[in-house]
């Protein structure tokens, strides 16, 4: 089996910038959070969502990563650069998912994404009412910008296992069908859904 992860990274004033690594996929996990990106509160989320992630995936991947104030033209940006100039098939965000004035990830999303995908924001939802009522506040969305898939997470990581947890086993066909580099799971923890011969 393919060691899961694999990737180095540096960091830069607020965000982590990849050293490349031949042939391989590439995913971004952006932590969207005022207090973060101050560095006044430690990075957790991004780094829960990126555990996962090596968790879950056999195939190895580089890695770019950043810590963003809520700032939506900063969200967009981010979220350009890391579809556009460094290729991600796959960009998770963390935090910025509510109905707080500040809380604006979902609008970034939209407006950088050229389709959006509703059924993400749907099942998570679901996912998290059966351990919250407050679920029904969340308005994570997902969606696509050329071959790059990109989704919303809460801040919290329970909850990120939680939503991406539900929603994964649908992300790496997803990212075939767009044209990304193809992502493999390891069927023991996450199993991916993928029709016969595809």
């Amino acid at each position: 089996m393919a060691s899961k992860g694999n990737f180095s990274l540096s960091l830069h004033p607020s965000s982590f910038i990849p050293h490349p690594l031949k042939n391989q996929p590439r995913i971004g996990v952006i932590n969207i959070s005022d207090r973060a990106s101050q560095g006044i509160y430690e990075d957790i989320p991004g780094k829960a969502c990126l555990e996962l992630l090596k968790e879950w995936l056999t195939t190895e991947f580089e890695v770019s990563y950043a810590v963003v104030p809520d700032e939506q033209d900063q969200i967009e940006a981010t979220l350009k650069r890391f579809a556009d100039e460094e290729h991600c098939s796959l960009v998770v965000t963390t935090g910025g998912t509510g109905p707080a004035p500040r809380d604006i990830t979902p609008e970034a999303t939209e407006a950088v994404c050229e389709r959006m995908l509703p059924g993400f924001g749907e099942l998570m939802r679901a996912a998290s009412l059966k351990y919250v009522p407050s679920a029904i506040l969340s308005r994570q969305t997902a969606g696509t910008r050329g071959s790059c898939l990109i989704v919303n997470l809460p801040g919290k990581p329970k909850a990120i296992r939680e939503n991406l947890e539900a929603v994964f086993p649908a992300i790496p066909y997803c990212i075939d069908l767009i044209g990304g580099a193809r992502l493999e799971t390891n069927d023991a923890v996450m199993k991916a859904f993928r029709p016969k011969g595809a």
